[in-house]
C-alpha cells in the first residue's frame, strides 16, 4: 500500500495531499477584500510554497482550475498568471466563474502537480 502524505491538515481539509508522486492542492485564495491582482499574486505564492514543501515546483504542474467570482476579471488575473507560469511548462487549465466561499474572495486556484 502506498503512503498518503497530508500537508497542513486541519479538521476540514488539508492544503496538500501527496500520493504516488502526485500532489493535489486545495483551492488557494488570497486575502479577502484585496484586488484581483493582489489575490492572484498571493495565491500563486502559496502554490509555489506548497509545491516546494511537497518536493515540486510550478514546472511540474499538470493541471490548474481557476475560479473567478466575476469573469470580467479574467484579463486582470491572466496578466499575473502569464508572468508567473514557467515558459514552456504551461499546465492544462480551465477557468470558470463561481460564487466563492465569501464575496471578498475574487480568485481561487486549484492545482495538481507531479513531484520531482
Amino acid at each position: 500500500m502506498s503512503e498518503i502524505k497530508r500537508i497542513e491538515t486541519g479538521p476540514r481539509m488539508s492544503q496538500a495531499v501527496v500520493h504516488n508522486g502526485t500532489i493535489y492542492l486545495a483551492g488557494q485564495v488570497g486575502k479577502p477584500g484585496e484586488t484581483v491582482t493582489q489575490q492572484t499574486r498571493e495565491v500563486l505564492a502559496q502554490i509555489d510554497r506548497l509545491l516546494a514543501e511537497c518536493g515540486s515546483d510550478k514546472t511540474r504542474i499538470l493541471s490548474a482550475q481557476v475560479w473567478l467570482a466575476d469573469m470580467a476579471d479574467f484579463a486582470e488575473m491572466n496578466a499575473v498568471w502569464d508572468g508567473w507560469v514557467a515558459p514552456g511548462h504551461a499546465p492544462a487549465r480551465a477557468t470558470g466563474e463561481s460564487a466563492l466561499a465569501t464575496p471578498d474572495y475574487k480568485v481561487e486556484i486549484i492545482v495538481v502537480a507531479a513531484q520531482n
